[in-house]
């Protein structure tokens, strides 16, 4: 049963803690949820950051926050006596974090950091952007990805670890350890004074928030069709977009191997049942172009990935058959392609904001409005 104590009241989680602490929850939330979805990457990388921030002003509020807040007066080394008394009326009752407690929060900061860290690298690599734009390798930028979302996973277990035992620890000792954290506000047996507020820091941080939210997202109230990130100044080419663009979208080289161009032109009197009718000169002219912008070169993260997803035996023809296209749009359901914006799955500006551009960014991707369908 419940051990019930002598209730005092006083407040020992002061304001920053307390917002600091529902923020992160908030920000963990947002990008657990936006992951795994490019088109809500703009929102999973702004959450990412408010958490990354977030932890580090939790390291410097750790050593210069209130009594309760500072890491010198976690229980660390109490953490055996605790969990070995825990189940017995010889249980401890901590007016801080407890020793489980403390050890979660160390290790969720440590982890935190890890998933930050590893989240910048794979913005940087894989999608070239954030402060380590293009001064990591697609391939490690690609690694980086895959250890991000293993340190998440983990993560996630130890949250609801940490979750189980706040319920455990608020019944054993007859108190609302949420509501605490809300409140600010713990049950003692002494009376004991309160901590400080800290309201003007407080305020600082949830105005500094504010404005990051409104200074990030401003786009998409002041521009249609707002891309919230920009892909490389991809080459083009005069010739290319009249020769391509006179029947379909100009697809830009990069999306498909030399080989699989060079063969193209090579028959162009049989280009998808049609006869280019094209000069000799013309067609150098575009091979030269295609070869030295083709997906080897690796220009943009579609390119990269396309271009190892294709075996070195295959020419393809069709970007749509490209194993890597093929598994980015396997969910997407039969009637978004038959939209009549759409209509076709080459028709890839119906819902890439820059497929003329090329650049395919993963957050530029819109699905059609069904509202809008004249059909």
């Amino acid at each position: 049963m419940p051990i019930k104590y002598l209730k005092y009241s006083a407040r020992v989680w002061d304001l920053p803690t307390r917002i600091f602490h529902w923020l992160l929850v908030l920000a963990f939330i947002f990008s657990w949820l936006t992951q795994g979805d490019d088109r809500y990457l703009d929102i999973h990388v702004f959450a990412g950051y408010l958490f990354l921030g977030l932890l580090i002003f939790r390291l410097i509020w750790g050593f210069m926050g209130s009594k309760y807040a500072k890491f010198t007066n976690f229980p660390y080394s109490k953490i055996w006596n605790y969990l070995t008394t825990l189940l017995t009326t010889k249980r401890q009752h901590f007016l801080g974090h407890n020793p489980a407690g403390s050890w979660a929060v160390f290790v969720i900061l440590s982890l935190g950091l890890l998933v930050s860290i590893t989240g910048l690298l794979t913005l940087g690599g894989e999608e070239r952007h954030g402060p380590l734009a293009g001064m990591i390798s697609f391939e490690l930028g690609n690694s980086f990805h895959e250890w991000h979302e293993i340190i998440a996973w983990f993560m996630l277990g130890l949250i609801g670890i940490h979750i189980l035992g706040v319920i455990a620890e608020s019944w054993l000792h007859n108190e609302n350890l949420i509501k605490s954290m809300i409140t600010g506000i713990k049950s003692t047996t002494n009376k004991i004074n309160d901590v400080p507020k800290y309201g003007l820091i407080a305020i600082f941080m949830i105005l500094s928030t504010i404005s990051g939210i409104l200074s990030y997202f401003n786009g998409y109230l002041l521009i249609e069709n707002y891309r919230p990130f920009i892909g490389p100044n991809l080459l083009q080419n005069n010739l290319w977009q009249e020769a391509c663009g006179e029947c379909h979208l100009a697809y830009h080289p990069s999306l498909l191997p030399a080989r699989s161009w060079q063969l193209m032109l090579a028959e162009q009197e049989n280009h998808f049942e049609e006869d280019l009718y094209l000069e000799k000169e013309v067609i150098t002219e575009l091979q030269t172009f295609a070869v030295e912008n083709s997906a080897e070169n690796h220009l943009t993260e579609v390119a990269w990935k396309n271009n190892r997803s294709i075996l070195p035996e295959q020419t393809l023809l069709r970007i749509t058959e490209v194993d890597y296209w093929v598994t980015k749009h396997q969910t997407i359901e039969p009637e978004i392609w038959e939209h009549s914006k759409v209509n076709f799955k080459g028709n890839c500006g119906a819902c890439h904001l820059d497929a003329e551009l090329g650049t395919f960014e993963d957050a530029a991707m819109r699905l059609p409005d069904f509202d809008a369908n004249n059909d």
